[in-house]
């Protein structure tokens, strides 16, 4: 099992659509303070169901909807998939890929989907 992919859409400083696309072993994100580098890691966990906003580096839960900067406007939601090989088996769900996916609406409602069927965080857990 191992992380396959990760989209990011809206989710803090990744305004346009993004995909990292990850290979089995060792896989290192580099580059310049700013560029983003601890959203990535932030957005696994908030993916994944993390709560406190403080867990993804935020004053409020809001704040990892993309809020703008001087020449393009705020999004109006938040999402982010991970996509897990899973043909070894180790989840527990008939699907070699399973995709797990997260999206917060400014209006503060938030939704969780496995494989794109809207499930429970406690699904996900």
């Amino acid at each position: 099992m191992f992380l396959k992919a990760l989209t990011l859409k809206g989710f803090k400083s990744f305004a346009d659509p993004t995909t990292l696309v990850f290979e089995p072993g060792v896989t290192v994100i580099v580059g310049p303070n700013g560029s983003g580098k601890s959203n990535v890691v932030d957005a696994v966990a908030w993916t994944l169901g993390a709560q406190a906003p403080t867990s993804v580096r935020s004053a409020k839960m809001e704040d990892v909807i993309f809020a703008g900067t001087a020449s393009r406007a705020a999004l109006g939601r938040a999402e982010v998939s991970l996509s897990i090989d899973n043909s070894s088996r180790l989840l527990p769900i008939e699907f070699e890929e399973v995709t797990i996916t997260r999206t917060l609406f400014r209006s503060g409602d938030s939704t969780y989907a496995i494989n794109g069927v809207p499930c429970r965080l406690l699904d996900i857990q």
